[in-house]
């Protein structure tokens, strides 16, 4: 009941400080909507290429072939790629080095030849690769001819074999956006801003001359510390919870399917802040207020809070992997993006590590002093 109450009242106290409400619950989500929002067209530079449509040149001088290429032409219609036929009296060959034409295709009784641009080699490629399937099922067909014309027409009117053009991406499609993005970023940012509000439950009761009285109080130094950790952990927590819906249900913000796990991340890294900011209490005393702001800070800004870090390399790619900011940050998006749950893991267990580092500390150095 002791801890109850304690870890109650620390609630209390926080949500009645208005610099509580301003830098917890305020601050993320006005800074959230502004880069979030002035920030998007850098995303969106990021987005697939858009390929319009093509136009190819072709000269058909006859031959078996022929007839197959041009059911071959009007399927690939509806994928953008269109074949015009050319007359004798066109340069196609000058028309594709102007940049009016992809490519241009001289059908023969040999075969197809094609033309490409070197400066249009995307959409070249992209021409080249459907007639090599193409022409690669009309070789398989000319040779099953030989033994079951039946067999033969099914390479081109079977299911599934009148498909040229197949899209596949070696990233996943779903990529944030800039609020997506500044949404998590801000969350993450703010679930360490806890270390400094953990820092001041221990000192702030000895400024305020009362951590004799609790001391004097028939209640144990474990049930204080309990309750002051528990109080200022429902405070942070709910204030992420606060941001996260905000930001899913009134931004759009995308958190992905699977909020729980999300949230795991979140709960651990608060535990690791207030952790922290208790851990230096004990250690740095009445500066540690100080050394939890500037670590914040610097940690925020080299943890990709206010601007992606992108493919850091050196210096700056050892900090993030020691900045907690960053390594929670990577999960989240792992877990909302990829669906990888190992990330998280990772993350939770590095932040529940250093909270019982920092939890020791302040327990051992709480037993060796006479007060709080």
């Amino acid at each position: 009941m002791n801890i109850w109450n304690i870890a109650k009242n620390g609630f209390k106290t926080d949500f009645r400080d208005r610099r509580t409400l301003f830098f917890m619950l305020l601050f993320p989500i006005v800074l959230m909507l502004v880069l979030g929002s002035a920030l998007s067209n850098a995303f969106d530079s990021h987005s697939q290429i858009k390929i319009g449509d093509m136009t190819v040149l072709y000269k058909d001088n006859g031959g078996s072939f022929s007839p197959y290429f041009q059911a071959f032409a009007r399927e690939v219609e509806s994928s953008g790629v269109h074949f015009k036929a050319v007359g004798p009296d066109v340069d196609a060959l000058k028309e594709v080095e102007t940049y009016k034409a992809t490519g241009y295709l001289e059908i023969t009784e040999q075969g197809a030849h094609l033309y490409g641009s070197a400066q249009s080699t995307v959409e070249s490629n992209i021409v080249q690769a459907m007639l090599s399937t193409f022409i690669d099922q009309y070789n398989v067909a000319a040779e099953l001819a030989k033994l079951d014309p039946k067999a033969a027409a099914a390479v081109f009117t079977g299911p599934g074999n009148r498909t040229y053009i197949q899209e596949a991406s070696l990233n996943s499609t779903k990529q944030p956006g800039s609020m997506d993005y500044y949404a998590i970023a801000m969350t993450t940012m703010i679930a360490l801003y806890a270390a400094m509000g953990s820092s001041h439950l221990i000192t702030g009761e000895r400024q305020r001359k009362t951590g004799e009285r609790l001391i004097a109080a028939p209640i144990s130094k474990t049930e204080i510390f309990t309750g002051k950790v528990l109080g200022s952990l429902a405070v942070n927590f709910l204030c992420i919870l606060v941001i996260v819906l905000f930001s899913k249900y009134a931004f759009n913000a995308y958190w992905g399917d699977h909020l729980g796990q999300v949230f795991a991340v979140f709960l651990t890294e608060v535990i690791m802040a207030v952790s922290l900011g208790l851990g230096l209490s004990y250690i740095a005393e009445n500066g540690a207020r100080m050394i939890v702001m500037v670590f914040v800070q610097v940690a925020s800004f080299l943890g990709g809070a206010y601007f992606p870090m992108g493919d850091a390399e050196g210096i700056f790619a050892l900090i993030g992997k020691l900045n907690p900011l960053q390594w929670t940050n990577t999960a989240v998006t792992q877990i909302v993006y990829s669906n990888d749950f190992s990330a998280g893991l990772q993350a939770i267990l590095l932040n529940l590590g250093l909270a019982a580092l920092f939890l020791l500390v302040s327990i051992v150095s709480m037993r060796r002093k006479e007060g709080l």
